[in-house]
């Protein structure tokens, strides 16, 4: 890592817990742009659905562990 980055994150790391805890919302929502509103709009709207789905028993949550097993049996075995 270039000298630049390390002395970056000394910097931050030297923080009070408050500001580093600033520091990383601000990092996180640079991120995360909304390139369209509507885009999140209607995945807002999507989360919306599932979870209600879930609430009335139409569906039912699947841990990320077994989605990936599920997905290695199927591209990789």
């Amino acid at each position: 890592m270039p000298a630049t980055h390390d002395r970056i994150i000394e910097e931050a790391l030297s923080l009070t817990a408050n500001f580093r805890l600033s520091l990383i919302e601000k990092l996180l929502e640079s991120l995360n742009q909304t390139i369209d509103p509507e885009i999140d709009r209607l995945w807002a709207d999507e989360a919306e659905r599932r979870v209600l789905q879930v609430e009335e028993g139409k569906a039912q949550w699947i841990s990320g562990e077994e989605v990936f097993g599920r997905i290695r049996e199927k591209h990789i075995h």
